[in-house]
């Protein structure tokens, strides 16, 4: 897989979204919509309100492309807006937006493949159906892996209930990219106006903290933590330390598991990415920038402009690579008989 992509960076944390999702007002639940402005322009609504204006760059393959070209961005990973994984809500409802979620990121892989790859949506508070969807995703349509939250409902990412999930990722060496979603965090930190700079790291390290210090899953998992790892690089050694009072010490401390997990590069300082290389690795880490938000890292890369050759190398291009090298989807004949 790894052939098909040109020379230059590529950015495993991006979101995408059609200009327009389906109808979903016959289902129970809390759904975002579409609703376009202008030829280029677009907003997210929920609840009847303005979550999100929006412009084409979130669904023009076109506008994409010419804003790689300039920034020197061979590929990009294109993920669903947080906001619409909807982990929260009824199960039927967010198995049917996941899909068409998942359609349009396939069209818009299609038209450039190589350029584009895709991490789908699925339903995960109910692992049944999320289960068929990631199949669908990797083995269907092409996809390295899927886009989740932090939690499902109020189900950690840690709980049994999940294994039967991750065990099908892991079957598949599917990248699994854990991202937190703004409506589910804290309510204090959004009061406190700190939902964005704590909130989300917070979210992420806790889901992460939950299956660091729990029971270990089968190997194999590849699950890549979103914004650095958010606050899990700094909290490792508290976290390794309440392991031993626990009278868990003799087990492998989280610090030690950590290194079987990978995370993105987004975090807006040179020395936070140098922590989270020590914890993760130099090889689990990868280029992210949260294009096309406010957000995002402008340029792709900033932050590894001080670092040495080998590990921009590694970050920017080859650890994802190699990833992609290793996903192993069900492989059907042109008539669609499994071998």
């Amino acid at each position: 897989m790894s052939q098909q992509v040109p020379e230059g960076l590529i950015d495993v944390h991006t979101h995408a979204i059609a200009d327009r999702l389906p109808d979903l007002t016959g289902y129970p639940g809390r759904w975002p919509s579409i609703e376009r402005t202008a030829e280029d322009r677009a907003r997210i609504m929920l609840d009847g309100a303005v979550y999100r204006e929006i412009d084409d760059r979130c669904w023009s393959a076109a506008r994409r492309l010419r804003d790689m070209d300039a920034e020197g961005v061979a590929a990009q990973f294109v993920s669903p807006i947080p906001v619409t994984l909807c982990h929260d809500q009824p199960a039927a409802g967010a198995a049917v937006l996941a899909a068409a979620q998942n359609d349009f990121l396939a069209d818009l892989v299609a038209h450039a493949p190589g350029r584009f790859f895709a991490l789908g949506a699925v339903p995960l508070q109910d692992p049944q159906r999320a289960v068929a969807e990631l199949l669908r995703c990797v083995d269907e349509l092409g996809f390295p892996g899927v886009e989740i939250g932090t939690r499902a409902g109020d189900v950690e990412l840690a709980d049994p209930a999940l294994d039967p999930f991750f065990d099908a990722a892991a079957d598949r060496g599917a990248l699994v990219l854990v991202h937190p979603v703004d409506l589910t965090l804290d309510p204090r930190l959004a009061a406190l106006g700190i939902g964005f700079g704590l909130g989300m790291p917070v979210e992420t390290a806790t889901a992460a903290a939950g299956l660091l210090t729990g029971r270990a899953r089968r190997p194999g998992m590849r699950l890549c933590l979103a914004h650095g790892g958010g606050a899990l690089p700094s909290i490792l050694p508290r976290l390794d330390r309440g392991a031993h009072l626990a009278g868990r010490g003799d087990e492998p401390l989280p610090s030690a598991r950590a290194r079987d997990l990978w995370c993105d590069s987004l975090t807006y300082d040179a020395a936070s990415l140098d922590l989270a290389v020590t914890r993760f690795g130099a090889d689990h880490v990868l280029l992210g920038t949260d294009y096309p938000f406010a957000a995002r890292e402008a340029p792709p890369g900033a932050v590894l402009s001080g670092v040495g050759g080998r590990l921009r190398a590694a970050v920017g291009r080859d650890n994802v690579l190699a990833l992609l090298d290793t996903v192993h989807p069900l492989v059907t004949d042109p008539l669609g008989a499994k071998p």
